[in-house]
């Protein structure tokens, strides 16, 4: 997988923590217990270099080297089940073949100890891991993993050490993952050359993402003397100059220990982690000079200007404004950690939110739609980089847009910044270090990895308060501080790129043609021997991808490993105001998180378009006595965000039933509780709706967003489209999230009046933020809930005024109790709709969009999730998946993903970055006939189980345990009942469900492809093109 690049703050944003685990009890918690070591000691062929308490994050740091070969280890206590290994490598190619990453992708496929063809996704399906991947960043590889089994760890560690440090590397797996030339037809020699390979399409998918190839060339172009100046992952049309000996000599110069940095996080003892580490890999090499170091780039003494081009984006919300401009600073070295945690404050307080400077003289004049992709600061390479500018701007504007952002780096150096806006950066900064979640051994990974990558100190980087009590102080010495920062930087800064992108209406045509030009290259001199060995090696590589494998030399944890009940959820069902609460207490480290459901029953239907809409500004206009700017501030100041989204949630029982609401939901600290109601009041009460230009920024933006994200999330807008016409919920789901709301919001931004937009949002609003018509849930500490309870029950009446009778607009109404314990009729309900008429049918929707690849779905209609037979389709989906569809389609199809998944009562196949199209339609269906046919073993289901059980069990936050049931009424003893149906799950289960639900004659389905224009399509009319 290729990786993007993150600030720090954003990464801080993952910096989320999961705090103490009260039901481990041990008798000294593993933060303790790692304090105990001391510098000097040695272990396992490691010397211990430092020990360091971290208290801000709960956890003890133990620096470590390898003696043998120098390996750097690093190694955070903390009592967290959810483990985490990492071992990065530092990667530095100097040509866009996209080596690491093609390396990345074939190390995976088969090691010295696991021969077997791909390890790595067998793996995915004989453990327990919460997480399991591998990225390749610009200048680093890693292979990360976690679990909560402690057996699982050893298995996992085992499978990734031997892939990264033994690899086969064959020249096969080279084909398959990187690139090949073969017969577009593998079977027939007649059939045209063509380019294949999973890497090849996945960076041709990339690359179909505008903004994706507007942050690439800056990058290569702010950096134009070593590494940074090419692309890591690949340049589509340089990728077949990449022969498999020039593979296997990169995997010789940088996988070594000496080059390696490993990471272990959690609960369990550090001492078995490095006999293991040791035993299996490190003792077998010796120290070397790995020679990858990145230098400094030298500074330029004038500032550069450059130009590239793109593809129209056929739903920019004014095709007449494609432009995007940007300046780029070059900063300094990532390993000073004050710099870079300063520089990353300072970009906070110039690009972020309406208060800010940047913010207030490019976005507010309406010159773009938004920033521009690369915006900030942004510490992933050696050297850091600041930039800002705009996307969606007219061409005229360049000079104009050019000179706003130097005065406003004069007006910055000139004022400076608010107070209050600084200390609601450093008040963002303690929630992110409160907030926990069940991925923070990942978030921590990620964090230390650029740093570490440069060999910074990564224990300075996680002492987080340290460099908030050096910046406070630092400031109240010289309250110029930032402004000095700002001078040297930015004013004074002569290595600065400015970089423009303008659509090109031939740009897809000349890629086109320059792969063309490329095939006929590597093409033209081949002799007919030549062209008879491509099709030889065709047909052998098939055949491998065809062949039963032998997995039986990996390492599998068995279903009887599997917890066979699940942990009690303690609620207690309570009311505020006459209005249902559900109260969870968890240790939730001094946060309150507050949620409420909202229904939307009573919203006519000519008002449904707009509420997606309605959730993204209700936040952002301003309420009560504050501006829109006032509200953005006191809402960084008081809370860690507050934000409203549609909510559309399927019955568990039946097909044809859904509820439909917004969810309100915030947090905050336990001493902003009041502030925080205070500011829903206001929104319940008297949110501003009579400013036209803060709207239309906000529908702009919006609306560039939703175009933005179709290149990276095409697959969810494909299985969202084929589901619409099989259930009452999908249909609403297509409605408020689908390919309609992308066309409806730029309908929308293209709008020259939006008065009648601005005349709907009071209506939506009284039916809305209506407490009738409401459900609230708090999670908090045992300690603060009563205190939460009382604030709440102030908020409720303070809102009171909005209480309204509204007749529902739907005939169809059934109830079901909160509570399913309390007796019928006097507990408060849920108020479902019904759809009894609903008749489901067949449509096959297409999307012709300028990408060079597809996203494919066919999604069936099948059962609910109570009914008996949910708990065969989820294994059966995970399974063919596995067992299937993952050699058909990303093996021999060469798509960058595929699969099968069950969720809300529809079986859902679907292909993510996809060279091919129909055909894929027709491997979804030889799917369903392997099933049929039985074509597997018992070891195949008990793999699907475990796959199915690791997601079932992944860790649940203190901030959302019990958000299931508030939701969907789902209970925990409806979890335990399906939870045994999975355990139950025969072959004979299997096989009947493919049959009953899948079978051609069974079944009700839809269909979606989105890509580029298609022949077969637009001439078969049973397809509808959009």
């Amino acid at each position: 997988m290729f990786r993007q690049t993150k600030t720090v703050l954003q990464k801080l944003g993952c910096l989320s923590f999961r705090g103490q685990r009260s039901c481990r009890l041990q008798s000294t918690s593993a933060k303790d217990r790692a304090l105990q070591y001391q510098a000097g000691q040695k272990i396992h062929g490691f010397t211990i270099r430092e020990v360091v308490a971290v208290p801000d994050l709960f956890l003890t740091a133990v620096k470590l080297t390898h003696d043998k070969t120098g390996a750097q280890y690093l190694h955070a206590a903390r009592d967290d089940s959810n483990n985490l290994f990492s071992v990065q490598l530092r990667t530095t190619p100097m040509d866009s073949t996209g080596v690491p990453h093609i390396l990345e992708h074939t190390v995976l496929c088969g090691s010295e100890k696991y021969p077997c063809r791909d390890p790595f996704f067998k793996m995915l399906n004989r453990s327990l891991s919460t997480f399991m991947n591998a990225f390749t960043a610009s200048d680093y590889t890693m292979y990360p993993f976690s679990t909560q089994n402690a057996k699982d760890f050893q298995n996992l560690l085992s499978v990734y050490l031997d892939a990264v440090f033994f690899p086969c590397l064959r020249e096969q797996d080279f084909w398959q993952e990187g690139w090949r030339l073969e017969n577009e037809d593998p079977k027939d020699p007649n059939s045209p050359l063509v380019f294949k390979g999973i890497v090849f399409n996945e960076m041709k998918g990339a690359f179909s993402d505008n903004e994706r190839v507007y942050a690439q060339h800056l990058q290569n172009k702010l950096y134009p003397d070593h590494t940074y100046s090419v692309v890591s992952g690949g340049e589509p049309l340089d990728i077949p100059d990449l022969s498999w000996q020039q593979l296997k000599h990169f995997h010789a110069t940088h996988y070594h220990p000496s080059n390696a940095r490993f990471f272990t996080y959690g609960d369990l003892p550090l001492e078995q982690h490095l006999k293991q580490i040791n035993e299996d890999a490190l003792s077998r090499f010796e120290h070397m000079e790995p020679n990858t170091q990145v230098p400094s780039q030298p500074h330029w003494t004038n500032p550069r200007e450059d130009h590239v081009t793109c593809s129209p984006d056929a739903l920019a919300p004014d095709p007449a404004r494609q432009n995007t401009l940007c300046m780029s600073y070059l900063l300094g070295d990532i390993t000073d950690t004050f710099e870079g945690f300063t520089l990353s404050l300072l970009s906070s307080l110039m690009i972020s939110g309406p208060n800010s400077p940047f913010y207030k003289a490019l976005i507010e004049p309406k010159l773009g739609t938004d920033f521009s992709s690369v915006v900030g600061y942004d510490g992933s390479t050696k050297e850091a980089s600041f930039s800002i500018g705009l996307q969606g701007m007219a061409e005229e504007d360049i000079e104009r847009v050019k000179h706003i952002i130097n005065q406003t780096i004069d007006d910055i150096i000139e004022n400076g910044f608010e107070e209050e806006r600084i200390e609601a950066l450093l008040h963002k900064i303690e929630i992110q270090m409160k907030h926990q979640s069940t991925s923070f051994g990942l978030s921590l990974a990620s964090y230390i990895a650029s740093c570490w990558n440069h060999d910074g100190d990564p224990v300075e980087l996680l002492q987080i308060s340290h460099s908030v009590s050096k910046f406070r102080q630092t400031l109240k010495d010289n309250p110029r501080f930032l402004q000095d920062m700002v001078k040297h930087y930015f004013k004074e800064n002569t290595h600065r790129l400015t970089l423009s992108m303008s659509p090109d209406d031939a740009y897809l045509e000349k890629q086109a043609k320059a792969e063309e030009e490329k095939l006929l290259q590597k093409s033209q001199n081949l002799s007919e021997s030549d062209r008879k060995e491509i099709y030889e090696k065709g047909l052998q590589l098939l055949e491998a991808q065809s062949e039963t494998q032998d997995a039986s030399c990996l390492p599998a944890l068995k279903v009887s490993d599997i917890e066979p009940t699940i942990p009690v959820t303690p609620l207690e069902m309570g009311t505020a105001g006459g209005i249902p609460v559900q109260y969870c207490e968890q240790p939730t480290n001094g946060m309150v998180y507050f949620r409420a459901m909202c229904s939307l029953n009573t919203l006519p239907e000519d008002l449904r378009l707009y509420v997606p809409l309605f959730c993204s500004v209700i936040t952002s206009m301003g309420c009560g006595s504050l501006d829109y700017r006032q509200q953005a501030q006191q809402m960084e100041l008081k809370t860690g965000g507050m934000s409203v989204n549609t909510a559309i949630l399927p019955d568990s029982t039946e097909m044809d039933m859904y509820e439909q609401g917004v969810l309100l939901h915030s947090s905050c600290l336990e001493r902003n509780l009041p502030d925080m109601f205070q500011l829903w009041s206001d929104i319940f009460n008297s949110p501003h709706f009579d400013d036209e230009e803060r709207l239309r920024v906000l529908v702009m933006m919006s609306a560039q967003e939703l175009s933005n994200g179709i290149s990276n999330s095409g697959h969810m807008y494909a299985m969202s489209r084929a589901a619409r016409s099989l259930s009452p919920a999908a249909d609403l789901q297509e409605t408020f999230g689908g390919m309609d709301q992308v066309k409806f919001m730029k309908r929308i931004a293209e709008m020259p009046d939006l008065t009648q937009v601005l005349r709907t949002l009071p209506r939506i609003k009284r039916h809305i933020l209506n407490p009738d018509n409401m459900r609230c849930a708090v999670n908090a500490t045992p300690q603060k809930m009563s205190d939460a309870a009382g604030q709440l029950d102030h908020f409720i009446k303070d809102v009171g005024i909005n209480r309204k009778e509204r007749k529902a607009v739907r005939a169809h109404l059934v109830e079901r109790p909160l509570d399913p314990s309390a007796e019928p009729g006097v507990s408060p309900c849920r108020k479902l709709i019904s759809e009894p008429e609903y008749q489901p049918c067949h449509m096959k929707t297409f999307y012709p969009l300028p990408f060079p690849v597809n996203f494919v779905s066919e999604c069936i209609r099948t059962v609910p999730f109570t009914h008996q037979d949910y708990a065969s389709l989820c294994i059966l989906a995970r399974m063919m998946t596995a067992k299937f569809l993952h050699g058909e389609i990303r093996e021999k199809g060469g798509a960058y993903g595929g699969g099968a998944r069950m969720g809300s009562g529809l079986f859902t196949f679907y292909s993510y970055r996809d060279p091919n199209s129909v055909q894929t339609l027709s491997a979804f269906r030889k799917g369903v006939d392997w099933a049929k046919a039985g074509k597997f073993s018992q070891q195949d289901i008990d793999e699907a189980k475990l796959s199915v059980f690791s997601a079932v069990d992944s860790p649940v936050a203190p901030s959302n345990k019990g958000i299931g049931h508030f939701l969907s009424g789902v209970t925990d003893e409806m979890k335990q009942a399906h939870r045994e149906r999975l355990f139950r799950v025969s072959d004979k289960d299997l096989v009947e469900v493919a049959g009953r639900y899948l079978g051609v004659g069974q079944r009700t389905s839809g269909v979606a492809i989105l890509g580029p224009e298609n022949e077969t399509i637009s001439k078969d009319p049973s397809w509808l093109v959009k």
